[in-house]
């Protein structure tokens, strides 16, 4: 169990509000250096973490148990903090709108605690301007406070990529930006302290936001291309995955990858770009049309899988149907906006049944959010069909489809990352 220690007065007493995929590496990393409150209005969240369980992953049990600051549901224990970070998510609702609600509440929550020279850091997905247009006043009517004399504010761009080991926190460079020169050079002395790769200052808060929007945007139009060429290829009879290794032996050709887009950084990220666009008279043709494109993949990789079982004489309708993977993601059991769903409701459509097997994420969650009861692999081993839609290192692994299967006819590789050769030994395949 995690004993909470004391927090301890320094020059920077730091609060950490929202503590999952982004919050938690970081508000770990700091509590090697600073005094640190990590605050979630969860408290399922904050007794798992006191309990040394990250439900995210991102961090060992060990390395929970082994923080040296406060995990905390209860807002009064960020009152001795006075460098304030926020980690909220910010999605999008049904019509695509950013939604900034849990921005707004983390800072009605930071607002009563904030002192004079306090600074808050705001590192969520945010249009240009939210910082200072939207989160500032919050935080100036919940204080009494006004920003930029009493308070200051900043923004650096959160750049965690879930479920990766490799390319940790502090292995990333950190752009960070202040409200005035004083503010940032506090700002870069505490991230400094932490992110081994660098820091880089943006010249202003509006630029480290625009800097954010536009990292996710520039991958989710690269990949909207290659679905794109997938769909051509597709007519054409040939295999994507070869046609790109083919044109990757140039030094600079792009190493995207057709497949679905989904998740709360890619996907979403667009929206809050185009939002800010539209707000000042502009359509984003390019990035809007590559959302469209990479938003109907689902029904189009369940709409070729289907005709290329018509093609082989296997109707779907009369198989059992097993779909490997359900998270945003391989190897992260992030759920949210997970794309697997639009290819699970393409097949129901059209009167398919489809069963789902995915180890790494939670039971429970997949039960509540979309109604999906998980089988095992054991059972998903008894389908006709298995559609990898998600390259978890455990479907991926040689010996998985070597044993097993004796009703398996057909697999579709979603993601081109099974050995073609083999598994053409055994069963139809169809790739994008």
């Amino acid at each position: 169990m995690h004993k909470q220690p004391q927090i301890q007065k320094s020059a920077f007493n730091i609060g950490v509000i929202g503590i999952g995929y982004v919050g938690l590496p970081l508000a770990h990393i700091l509590s090697q250096h600073f005094p640190v409150v990590a605050f979630d209005i969860s408290h399922a969240r904050v007794d798992a973490l006191k309990q040394g369980i990250d439900c995210t992953h991102e961090l060992s049990s060990e390395q929970v148990k082994a923080f040296s600051g406060v995990f905390t549901a209860e807002a009064a224990d960020l009152d001795p903090c006075n460098f304030f970070i926020v980690t909220v998510p910010t999605p999008v609702d049904a019509c695509n709108i950013p939604d900034l609600s849990l921005l707004e509440s983390a800072s009605r929550t930071i607002g009563p605690f904030l002192k004079k020279g306090d600074i808050v850091v705001f590192e969520s997905t945010v249009y240009p301007g939210a910082t200072e247009d939207v989160c500032g006043p919050v935080l100036e009517a919940f204080s009494g406070l006004v920003s930029g004399e009493d308070f200051f504010l900043g923004y650096s761009p959160e750049r965690i990529n879930p479920g990766d080991k490799v390319h940790t926190i502090d292995k990333i460079v950190k752009v960070v930006s202040g409200q005035t020169p004083e503010t940032l050079k506090k700002i870069t002395s505490v991230y400094e302290t932490v992110i081994t790769a660098g820091v880089h200052q943006a010249p202003s808060i509006k630029v480290a936001e625009s800097a954010k929007v536009i990292e996710n945007t520039q991958r989710d139009v690269n990949i909207a291309l290659i679905n794109e060429f997938s769909t051509i290829f597709s007519k054409m009879g040939l295999d994507t995955k070869d046609v790109l290794d083919a044109a990757s032996t140039k030094w600079n050709f792009l190493p995207f990858s057709p497949g679905l887009v989904g998740g709360h950084c890619i996907g979403v990220d667009p929206y809050y770009l185009t939002h800010k666009a539209q707000e000042l008279g502009l359509h984003p043709e390019m990035i809007l049309s590559g959302r469209r494109t990479n938003d109907g993949m689902g029904a189009y990789f369940a709409q070729s899988i289907m005709r290329f079982c018509t093609k082989h004489d296997l109707v779907l309708q009369k198989r059992k149907v097993g779909i490997l993977g359900l998270t945003f993601k391989e190897n992260c059991p992030d759920l949210r906006n997970s794309k697997v769903i639009d290819l699970i409701k393409e097949f129901n459509d059209f009167g398919i049944e489809t069963q789902v097997c995915d180890p790494v994420c939670d039971a429970d969650q997949a039960k509540s959010l979309y109604g999906i009861e998980l089988i095992s692999a054991d059972e998903m081993k008894k389908m006709d069909v298995i559609i990898l839609a998600v390259s978890h290192t455990v479907f991926t692994e040689p010996a998985f489809f070597k044993a097993g299967w004796p009703h398996l006819k057909f697999v579709a590789d979603l993601k081109s990352c099974l050995d073609k050769s083999v598994i053409e030994k055994e069963y139809l395949l169809w790739r994008p």
